[in-house]
C-alpha cells in the first residue's frame, strides 16, 4: 500500500489545531452527496474533529459522520482505521467504532470541501449506550474494567507499525513539557500557572529518570471516559466499546493507562487511590515494568497539566466550540486530584500494588541512643490499636485519650511512653466520617515524665531548627523532632554534629514526635491515611530503634480474607466483595483494622449497640460464678423465663430456650405439629426462617435459596407474599390477600390435609420491612384455627421493641398467635433464642419425647437476656425506636421526592427498608444499582445491605440506640451517594 508521503501533524508547528466548522445542514450534504445516505444530522462534542450522529426519520443511529481535522493527513487517517480494525480483530468482545464499508468491502471515505478547505468525512460505525463521559461516580468494577480494556488495547497494538504514526500530537506525554511551556500562558490566574508549572518540573523529571527505559509503540492515547463505550445492556455504567483514534500515535506504551487514570480523576467522589483496581487490571494482561510503575503516576499528573493549559488554549482560538469550554471545570478537577497526594507517595502505592516495591533503607543502630540516660526498660509501649483494651467503652472518642492513657503509664513507674510506628491509632478516629480519617502512624510519639535531652544518634548535620522543631540528618534519612513550640532547639540550622551532641533540652511532661524520613521526601505528615499509607511508609522508616525499641515488624502477613476462604466454608458468605476487617464495636458504630468507624445501618442482633458495657459485665460476672445447663436449678433462668412471659399477652405463658432463631423456629414447627396431630403447615412466600431442615422447608426467599419454591417438601404450602407494593395485589387491592390465603387453607382441609400451622413473620422483614395488609392475620389465623391448627408468629427479627409502637409484631395487626419465636435482639450478640407459647401446647411435646438445649437457658444466657431486658426498659430503647425512626423515615421520603430510583419507603420504628425501582410503574427492581449503593456506602463510611428476592431493597434494622445526629448522617450520606450514581450521561456524544 501507498501512502500520503505529505508530512504527519506537528502541534508545534501548527500551532493551534481548531475544529472544522460545519453546520448539521452541512453534515446532512455530506452524507447525500458522497455516501448516498438521507439522514438526519445531530452534532457532537469533540475538541478537534467534527462529529454528527446520524440518524433514519425514525430516530434510530444510522453511523457517525466524522470529519477529521484538516491538519490530519490521509496517511494518519489510514493508521488510524487500520488500527481500530486490528483492535476489532484481536478483541472480538470489544466494540469497535470502525469505518464502515461498501458492498466491495472499501472503506466509506470521502475527501470534501469545505469552507475551511479539503477534508475526510468518513462513516464511523454507531456504538450503542453511551460514554462514560459526566460526573457519575465510578465503581471499583468500571474502574477495573476501564484498565482492562487499556491492556487489551495495548496488546493488540503492541506490534502495529504504520508511517502514520509518526506524529508529533500536544497529547503526546513526551512533549508534554514543551507543550506546558508553549500554552502556560493562556491559563488567566496566576496561582494556576505557578500550580502547573511546579507540577510539571517535577513530574516531567521523575519521567526523564527512567524514559530511556520505557518501551514504545503504538498507543490510542485516548482511552479516556469521552471514549469508551457503556454497554446498552447493562444499568450500570460497564464500558466495552472503544471510539476515536484521533490521537493514534507512537509513544512510551505506559501512556496508554495515564490516560484512562487521569480521566477518572473528575468523576464524583474519586480521588488518586480510586484508579488502583484499573492498574491491577491493566498489569493483569500487560504487565508493567518498575520503570513503567516508576513513571506512571508523573505521567497522568503530565495528563493533566496539559489538559488544563490545552483546555484553556482550544477555548480561546476556537471560542464557538462548546465542547472545549464545557470541559475546563473537569479538567483542573482532573489537575486537582493528580497533584492531591505526592507523586513520589503514589508511585511508591502502585509498586507496592504490583508488588514491585523497591528495597527500603533501614534505620542503622544509633551510636548513641535518642534519649540521653533513657534505657529500654524505662519505657511503656502505648497501645493506640483498635483491639487495645484501652479503647473499650468509647475511650477512642475522647479527645484527650492519648495524653491520658500516656499519663496512665507514666504514673506507673515508667519514665517515658512511646506509640508505635505503621500503627493504625483508634484515637485518630471521629464516629461519624464520609471520608477515612488519618490513622496511620508515620513516626512515633513520645511522652517524658521527666526533664530530658534528645541527642544526635550518629554523626550529621541539623537541616532545620526552629521554635518546636527541629531536623538532623541520621543515615539515608532525615530526623524529624516536634515538641511545643515554647521549647528552642539548641542547635541552629547547618551546623555539624556528631553522635551524642544535644539537639534539644525538654522539660518534664514533654510529648514529642519523632519521625525518620528520606531526605529527598516531601514533608510526610504523623498520620496518614490507610488509602495511602504504603506509599507514606515507603518514604519513612521505623525510629523505635533509635529508643532501644524494636522495630515495627515489617514482614508481609498471609491475607486474613484468603485464610477465611481456605478454612470456612464458602457458603457462609461475607458482606461486600472487598470488606474492611471489623475488629471493633461500639453502638451504633463498627470499626476497622485500619481505624475507619463505620455507622452500622444493618445489625438488628445488638439492639443495644456493641460492647454494651452493662451485658459485657453481665455476662463476665456470671462466667466468674456458673455456666452449665439448664438442668440444674439456678435463679437466672427462672427470672428470665418470668420476665419474658410478662411481656406477652394470655395465654401465652410457657417458655422453651434455644440458641438462635433457626432453632426457635424449628421447634415452633414441631410443637404445632406435634399438639393438633397435623402434619401440613402453611407459609407465606419471600420469607425466610432459618437453615434448619424444618424452618428452611418453609424458607421460601429466593435469595436465601434459589430452589426454595421447588424443593420444599409437600406438608409445606405457601401463600401470596401480601406485599403491597410490588405483590400480586397492590395499594387499597392488597385486601385481597387474606381471603385468598384463607381459600388455600380451607381447601386443604376439604382435601383431608388441615394445616397444622400458619407460619409467618408479623411484620415482612426479609422482603424489606413491608407492613401486611390491616387485617391479614386476624383471617388467616381465624381460618387455620377453624381446621384444628396453630398460628405461628416469627418475631425473630421484629420483635422486641424494634417497630417503636409495638413490642411485638403481632400487636399491630391486633392479634395473639398461638407460638411466638423470638432471638437476635435477645442476646444483644451473645447466641439466645425462645419459643414462648401456652401450657398446653407445650406439653403436647412430650408425646414427641423430650426437649433439652444444652446451652439455651444456662446462666450465662439467662443473665445476658435479662440485662438486654432491662436495658432496653431503662435507656427507653423502644421510644427511641419511635423518635429517631420518625426522623429516619421522614429523612427517607425527602430522599424519594428528590431520587427517581426510589420506588417505596417502608416500615416503621427502626425497622425500615428502602425499595429501589427503574420504573415506578412496573417497579422493575433496581438490583445491580443496590448492590453499587451499598459498595459507595461503604465507601462513605456506612454499612447498609440489600434484602429482599430481587436484592433491591436496602435493609435499614441498625441498633435501637441510634441518634439523631447519626440519622442525619445517615440520610445526607445517602442522599450524597445517590446523587453520585444517579448521573446519567446526558451528552450526546456517543463518537
Amino acid at each position: 500500500m501507498t501512502y500520503d508521503q505529505s508530512p504527519t501533524v506537528d502541534f508545534f508547528t501548527q500551532q493551534a489545531l481548531p475544529a472544522p466548522r460545519l453546520t448539521t445542514d452541512q453534515a446532512r450534504r455530506i452524507a447525500a452527496e458522497h455516501f448516498g445516505l438521507t439522514v438526519r444530522a445531530e452534532s457532537l462534542g469533540s475538541q478537534q474533529d467534527a462529529n454528527f450522529l446520524m440518524t433514519d426519520d425514525d430516530g434510530a443511529p444510522a453511523a457517525v459522520l466524522k470529519i477529521a481535522n484538516p491538519a490530519f493527513t490521509a496517511t494518519e487517517i489510514d493508521a488510524q482505521d487500520t488500527a481500530a480494525d486490528l483492535i476489532a480483530e484481536a478483541q472480538p468482545r470489544l466494540r469497535l467504532a470502525t469505518v464502515l464499508r461498501d458492498a466491495d468491502g472499501n472503506r466509506r471515505t470521502a475527501l470534501v470541501h469545505t469552507g475551511g478547505g479539503p477534508v475526510t468525512a468518513r462513516l464511523l460505525r454507531h456504538l450503542p449506550g453511551g460514554t462514560l463521559s459526566g460526573p457519575r461516580h465510578l465503581s471499583p468494577g468500571t474502574v477495573a474494567a476501564m484498565g482492562r480494556i487499556a491492556g487489551q488495547v495495548s496488546t493488540a497494538l503492541q506490534p502495529f507499525e504504520h508511517p502514520g504514526l509518526e506524529r508529533v500530537l500536544q497529547w503526546d506525554p513526551r512533549h508534554a513539557d514543551r507543550v506546558v511551556a508553549r500554552l502556560l500562558d493562556h491559563l488567566p490566574q496566576a496561582e494556576r500557572r505557578s500550580a502547573v508549572l511546579a507540577a510539571t518540573t517535577d513530574a516531567w523529571a521523575a519521567v526523564l529518570k527512567v524514559a530511556e527505559r520505557l518501551p514504545r509503540q503504538a498507543v490510542h492515547l485516548d482511552l479516556t471516559d469521552d471514549n469508551l463505550v457503556r454497554s446498552p445492556d447493562s444499568p450500570l455504567p460497564r464500558p466495552e466499546g472503544i471510539i476515536d483514534f484521533g490521537d493514534l500515535t507512537d509513544t512510551w506504551a505506559v501512556c496508554e493507562l495515564a490516560m484512562p487514570l487521569s480521566s477518572m480523576l473528575h468523576h464524583d467522589g474519586m480521588e488518586p487511590h480510586d484508579v488502583l483496581p484499573a492498574v491491577r487490571a491493566f498489569h493483569e494482561i500487560r504487565p508493567l515494568s518498575a520503570d513503567e510503575a516508576a513513571a506512571l503516576w508523573p505521567l497522568v499528573v503530565l495528563r493533566a497539566a496539559t489538559l488544563v493549559v490545552s483546555g484553556q488554549h482550544q477555548a480561546a482560538i476556537d471560542g464557538d466550540n462548546a465542547y472545549a469550554h464545557a470541559a475546563l471545570d473537569r479538567e483542573w478537577r482532573i489537575f486537582e486530584q493528580a497533584t492531591a497526594v505526592p507523586t513520589a507517595v503514589m508511585t511508591h502505592l502502585i509498586t507496592e500494588t504490583l508488588g514491585l516495591a523497591c528495597h527500603r533503607a533501614t534505620v542503622p543502630a544509633p551510636a548513641q541512643p535518642l534519649v540521653a540516660g533513657l534505657d529500654l526498660g524505662q519505657i511503656s509501649v502505648l497501645d493506640l490499636s483498635v483491639e487495645a483494651d484501652a479503647m473499650d467503652h468509647g475511650a477512642w472518642l475522647d479527645e484527650a485519650a492519648e495524653d491520658r492513657l500516656a499519663s496512665a503509664l507514666l504514673a506507673h513507674e515508667a519514665v517515658a511512653a512511646a506509640t508505635r510506628y505503621g500503627q493504625a491509632r483508634l484515637t485518630a478516629t471521629p464516629a461519624l466520617s464520609a471520608t477515612s480519617p488519618a490513622t496511620i502512624a508515620t513516626g512515633i510519639d513520645v511522652w517524658l515524665d521527666e526533664p530530658a535531652v534528645l541527642q544526635a544518634p550518629g554523626d550529621g548535620e541539623v537541616l532545620r531548627a526552629a521554635p518546636g522543631h527541629t531536623a538532623v540528618t541520621c543515615g539515608p534519612h532525615a530526623l524529624h523532632l516536634t515538641f511545643p513550640d515554647t521549647v528552642h532547639p539548641t542547635l541552629p540550622a547547618a551546623t555539624r554534629v556528631r553522635a551524642g551532641d544535644h539537639l534539644v533540652a525538654l522539660p518534664a511532661g514533654t510529648r514529642v514526635h519523632v519521625a525518620l524520613q528520606q531526605l529527598d521526601a516531601p514533608v510526610v505528615p504523623p498520620l496518614v491515611r490507610p488509602e495511602y499509607a504504603p506509599g507514606w511508609l515507603a518514604l519513612t522508616a521505623d525510629p523505635a530503634p533509635l529508643l532501644g525499641l524494636p522495630a515495627a515488624g515489617t514482614a508481609p502477613q498471609p491475607d486474613l480474607l484468603a485464610r477465611r476462604d481456605a478454612t470456612f466454608a464458602t457458603v457462609q458468605e461475607h458482606y461486600y466483595d472487598n470488606p474492611p476487617r471489623m475488629e471493633r464495636g461500639w453502638r451504633h458504630y463498627m470499626v476497622s483494622a485500619e481505624g475507619r468507624s463505620y455507622l452500622d445501618m444493618v445489625n438488628n442482633v445488638t439492639p443495644l449497640g456493641h460492647a454494651h458495657p452493662r451485658v459485657e459485665q453481665a455476662i463476665s460476672r456470671q462466667l466468674r460464678r456458673l455456666n452449665t445447663n439448664s438442668r440444674f436449678h439456678y435463679a437466672a433462668v427462672v427470672e428470665f423465663t418470668e420476665r419474658l412471659t410478662a411481656l406477652l399477652p394470655d395465654p401465652l405463658d410457657t417458655v422453651f430456650l434455644v440458641n438462635s432463631g433457626s432453632e426457635a423456629a424449628d421447634l415452633a414447627i414441631r410443637l404445632a405439629i406435634g399438639a393438633t396431630g397435623q402434619q401440613d403447615l402453611v407459609a407465606l412466600r419471600e420469607a425466610y426462617h432459618g437453615w434448619t431442615y424444618a424452618s428452611d422447608a418453609v424458607s421460601t426467599s429466593l435469595q436465601d435459596n434459589p430452589n426454595a419454591l421447588a424443593s420444599r417438601p409437600n406438608w409445606v404450602h405457601t401463600v401470596d407474599s401480601p406485599n403491597p407494593y410490588r405483590g400480586l395485589h397492590r395499594g387499597e387491592q392488597a385486601a385481597r390477600y387474606a381471603p385468598e390465603a384463607v381459600r388455600i387453607i380451607d381447601d386443604l382441609a376439604a382435601s383431608g390435609r388441615p394445616a397444622g400451622a400458619f407460619l409467618s413473620e408479623s411484620y415482612y422483614g426479609n422482603a424489606g420491612g413491608v407492613a401486611l395488609p390491616d387485617g391479614y392475620l386476624a383471617q388467616v389465623y381465624a381460618a387455620v384455627r377453624r381446621h384444628g391448627g396453630l398460628a405461628i408468629a416469627d418475631e425473630i427479627q421484629v420483635g422486641y421493641g424494634r417497630l417503636g409502637t409495638w413490642f411485638w409484631g403481632f400487636e399491630q395487626q391486633q392479634v395473639v398467635p398461638d407460638i411466638v419465636c423470638v432471638a437476635k435482639a435477645m442476646g444483644n450478640g451473645h447466641p439466645l433464642g425462645a419459643v414462648i407459647t401456652t401450657r398446653a401446647i407445650a406439653d403436647r411435646y412430650r408425646d414427641q419425647g423430650y426437649f433439652f438445649s444444652s446451652t439455651g437457658g444456662s446462666p450465662v444466657s439467662s443473665v445476658a437476656g435479662l440485662t438486654v431486658l432491662d436495658t432496653l426498659r431503662d435507656e427507653d430503647l423502644q421510644g427511641n425506636a419511635i423518635r429517631t425512626g420518625v426522623r429516619l423515615k421522614a429523612g427517607l421520603q425527602a430522599l424519594a421526592a428528590r431520587h427517581g430510583i426510589i420506588g417505596a419507603v417502608h416500615g416503621t420504628g427502626l425497622y425500615l427498608g428502602l425499595e429501589l425501582v427503574r420504573d415506578h410503574t412496573t417497579v422493575e427492581p433496581a438490583t445491580e444499582e443496590t448492590a453499587e449503593l451499598c459498595d459507595r456506602m461503604l465507601d462513605l463510611g456506612v454499612i447498609v445491605q440489600p434484602t429482599g428476592d430481587h436484592l433491591n431493597i436496602l435493609k435499614i434494622k441498625p441498633p435501637l440506640c441510634l441518634d439523631p445526629t447519626a440519622v442525619d448522617f445517615f440520610t445526607h450520606t445517602l442522599d450524597r451517594a445517590l446523587t453520585e450514581l444517579g448521573h446519567r450521561n446526558t451528552s450526546v456524544r456517543t463518537q
